[in-house]
């Protein structure tokens, strides 16, 4: 519960209470920073990087949980509207090899980069690799996309999507949103960006690679430390799982619930 003063403002140790997209605490000038932002009113919303930095202070990183803590909504919700037919991701049968799916939620989202990061994962191909019976182990699913206006609106209605409850058989674990340009994202974009982010467990951001760019094959070795450390929480999202069993992607058919 949040106390407020008598004039109705939140006494400053509450910003000092204010977590982070992973659920650590943040560092005083950074809790002023987040209490003047845009979406500080709104718990839901996860604040992307802001002017002056590109990504978590070291420090921050240095202590984060081996499993990363959820940030937003880890199941569907009531009162999400399914989104248009044409504006929905395609299903399709999950493979029985893979144990995470990265989910481009746009063409060139990165997802076949991803899976290269990781061995145990494979791309989904646009599509969320559903199960074909309910009553099986959902699948984990990453979603991935880029931070240009498209992207980032083609992931809010991937989100939705899953909110509504409309894909079955699908364990959303989180949203990758990879920087489209080497510059730093306009206010309009980052403001969206925190809508978007929001409606998802987790949220990681990764930087330009010009690596990438250029086709350099992705390795954790090469790659941006936000990207290894991606590789790091999936793997400890996943500790355990056990692949799930039924038609492999590549032959499964192309189709939206109804």
């Amino acid at each position: 519960m949040i106390v407020h003063n008598k004039d109705g403002a939140v006494p400053t140790c509450h910003a000092r209470l204010t977590v982070s997209t992973r659920g650590r605490p943040l560092s005083r000038r950074h809790a002023a920073q987040h209490a003047k932002s845009p979406w500080a009113a709104n718990p839901w919303l996860t604040s992307p990087p802001g002017d002056d930095q590109d990504e978590p202070p070291e420090s921050l990183l240095a202590t984060a949980p081996a499993v990363p803590l959820a940030s937003g909504p880890t199941a569907p919700q009531a009162g999400i509207p399914v989104p248009e037919w044409e504006d929905r991701l395609p299903r399709r049968g999950a493979a029985a090899a893979a144990l995470l799916w990265w989910v481009g939620a746009h063409g060139g989202a990165g997802e076949t980069t991803l899976a290269a990061l990781l061995p145990e994962s494979r791309a989904a191909g646009h599509a969320w690799p559903v199960q074909p019976d309910p009553a099986s182990v959902p699948v984990p699913a990453i979603l991935v996309a880029r931070t240009s206006m498209r992207g980032l609106r083609a992931a809010q209605l991937a989100a939705a999507d899953w909110a509504s409850g409309s894909v079955e058989g699908v364990e959303l674990l989180g949203l990758v949103l990879i920087a489209d340009a080497p510059a730093k994202l306009s206010r309009p974009l980052r403001e969206f960006a925190a809508v978007v982010s929001g409606g998802v467990p987790r949220v990681w951001w990764l930087p330009w690679s010009e690596r990438w760019r250029e086709g350099e094959h992705p390795s954790p070795q090469s790659s941006p430390r936000q990207a290894r450390r991606l590789v790091e929480d999936a793997r400890a999202l996943t500790t355990g799982r056990r692949a799930p069993r039924s038609a492999p992607l590549e032959g499964g058919s192309s189709c939206t619930a109804s």
